[in-house]
């Protein structure tokens, strides 16, 4: 995806943060690129692959 945003003459005057959730993303100021990523911290056998249930 690109994403382009022209914030021209913004400014930041007071940032209050009371809650910050695991995929947060705060920035102030300019940036040429943002790489996002994620994984999971699941084990492998707490998957379930497949049919839960057997169908007939």
């Amino acid at each position: 995806m690109n994403f382009e945003v022209h914030n021209w003459g913004l400014e930041v005057g007071n940032v209050s943060i009371e809650v910050v959730s695991s995929s947060s993303v705060f920035l102030i100021g300019d940036n040429d690129e943002i790489n996002l990523s994620s994984f999971f911290d699941t084990p492998p056998e707490a998957f379930t692959i497949g049919n839960i249930v057997p169908l007939a």
